[in-house]
């Protein structure tokens, strides 16, 4: 009789010891991956915080293309008041549409592309931009680990009893990102 309550303490202790590495792992991941959206975050904000900037730059050289200050303005107030990662991500992708309205109307301004200004804050958004998608990269690795984590038997069955939620993908939902670049001589 001894033996089977030895026996049955090891069993209990070893189910005890594997909750507790799953659980742990689980929050591990979860912090990892809100550590990795906040990553995003600090990007999105110096991103937004240099749009006043391009726009004010802008407006001294094109102060007839009200309709796409206006434009810009109001996908950035949308992607400052986005909540959630879902619709932060749909917000922040309108917002890269509309600044590529600023751009093509740059285009038209020789003296604003020569501007000193207008290139280093060009340049500055181009770095923000390249560090936006690093980081969507690296939180999308640490979403596609928690959710397998979370999803795979049997730690599917503790995180569902613990009540851990997948994260969502920070995706690129724009089909002019995802086309093919025309290259043409």
């Amino acid at each position: 009789m001894d033996n089977f309550l030895l026996i049955i303490l090891v069993i209990v202790v070893a189910i005890a010891l594997w909750l507790i590495a799953v659980f742990n792992g689980l929050i591990k991941l979860k912090n990892r991956t809100q550590e990795a959206f906040s990553d995003i975050d600090v990007q999105l904000k110096r991103r937004h915080d240099l749009i006043p900037n391009l726009i004010e730059t802008v407006k001294g050289y094109a102060k007839y293309e009200k309709e796409v200050f206006e434009k810009v303005t109001a996908a950035r107030t949308a992607a400052l008041n986005a909540s959630g990662v879902v619709a932060k991500a749909q917000a922040e992708n309108v917002l890269s549409e509309t600044l590529k309205s600023i751009f093509a109307v740059a285009e038209n301004y020789p003296d604003l592309k020569a501007s000193q200004n207008f290139l280093q804050l060009q340049d500055e958004l181009s770095d923000t931009e390249n560090k936006i998608q690093a980081a969507r990269r690296f939180y999308n690795g640490n979403v596609r680990d928690f959710n397998t984590t979370t999803e795979v038997f049997p730690n599917n069955l503790v995180a569902g009893v613990l009540g851990f939620k997948k994260f969502d993908f920070f995706q690129v939902e724009q089909e002019s990102e995802r086309k093919n670049v025309e290259v043409k001589f």
